[in-house]
């Protein structure tokens, strides 16, 4: 497993975000909070969370929803997955949606998503008229069936 080092500033009153076990992808992000957010069904907000980054060049950070709150309470991160590139140099904020029919209250300190850090490739876009076939071709959107 290749391990890089990113640099961070913690001006909230947390933790830094640290992996749950040996073999986690992602790192819990708390919210960073004077007071309780409540969010009302189908409300969005954008929640602080202290933290700026430095990634390397070649990698992204993405945010993504924790599996728990958005099964149990119906929370996500609502551009999912969340991309902080690498010369971005502000606050990370989590834009949390409330998909559920119950008001949701994030509080200081709470998990509120996860970021996962990602080596990405540079694409060099070849404009042609034609694309070659494949045995799928332009099929798509359940295309294989249910089964």
């Amino acid at each position: 497993m290749q391990q890089i080092k990113v640099k961070i500033v913690n001006k909230s009153a947390n933790a830094l975000p640290q992996y749950s076990t040996a073999e986690s992808a992602g790192m819990d992000i708390r919210a960073s909070l004077s007071e309780p957010v409540t969010l009302m069904p189908l409300q969005r907000a954008l929640i602080p969370t202290g933290l700026f980054i430095e990634l390397p060049s070649g990698f992204e950070c993405q945010i993504r929803p924790r599996s728990g709150l958005a099964l149990k309470k119906g929370i996500s991160v609502l551009n999912t997955p969340g991309t902080i590139d690498a010369d971005y140099r502000g606050e990370i904020g989590i834009i949390l949606i409330n998909l559920s029919n119950e008001p949701f209250v994030v509080n200081n300190g709470e998990r509120i998503a996860q970021m996962v850090i990602k080596e990405y490739v540079k694409a060099e876009l070849v404009q042609v008229d034609v694309l070659d076939d494949t045995e799928r071709g332009a099929g798509g959107f359940g295309h294989t069936g249910v089964k």
